[in-house]
C-alpha cells in the first residue's frame, strides 16, 4: 500500500483522461483556469467518466475497456511541472482537438505514478483541488 502524505492536494479528473495521465500519454491537462501550484499532486479519477466525442475517440484510439477503469478513486500522483496559455500545437499532447484549446490552459505534468491498487478517499471533492484525507482548511 501506498504511504499516504495527508497534506498532499488532489485533483479530479474524468476517465479515460486519468488513465492517459498515468500511461504518460497524456502530458498537458486543459483547464479553463491557470494554476500556480508547482508540486505533485494526487490524481482522482472522478465517479462519472467523460462522454464527449473526443473522449470516446481516444478511448478507441489507445484501447482503453473504459467500463472497466477506476472511479471515484485515487489513481496514482502526478508532478504540475508548469502551466502556460494552450496552443493549437498541444492536441496530441493534451487528447484534445485544437478547437477546444483556444482560450484555455495547459497544465504540464510529468512523471505519473500509478498505485498498485487504487484507494478510496475519506473526503470527496468539493472543488477543482480537494484534500483526500483530511477536512479542508478554512
Amino acid at each position: 500500500m501506498e504511504k499516504i502524505d495527508r497534506d498532499r492536494i488532489a485533483l479530479g479528473v474524468k476517465q479515460p483522461w486519468a488513465e492517459l495521465i498515468l500511461q504518460g500519454i497524456k502530458t498537458l491537462e486543459i483547464r479553463s483556469r491557470p494554476t500556480n501550484i508547482c508540486d505533485r499532486i494526487y490524481l482522482y479519477s472522478s465517479k462519472k467518466n467523460a462522454r464527449e466525442d473526443f473522449a470516446l475517440q481516444a478511448v478507441r484510439a489507445y484501447q482503453l475497456e473504459i467500463d472497466f477503469l477506476p472511479t471515484g478513486l485515487l489513481v496514482g500522483s502526478v508532478e504540475i511541472t508548469g502551466c502556460r496559455k494552450a496552443t493549437a500545437q498541444d492536441e496530441q499532447a493534451s487528447c484534445v482537438p485544437a478547437n477546444i484549446l483556444s482560450g484555455c490552459y495547459a497544465w504540464e505534468l510529468s512523471q505519473p505514478q500509478r498505485f498498485s491498487e487504487p484507494l478510496p478517499v475519506r473526503f470527496l471533492p468539493y472543488g477543482v483541488w480537494f484534500y483526500p484525507f483530511k477536512r479542508r482548511e478554512k
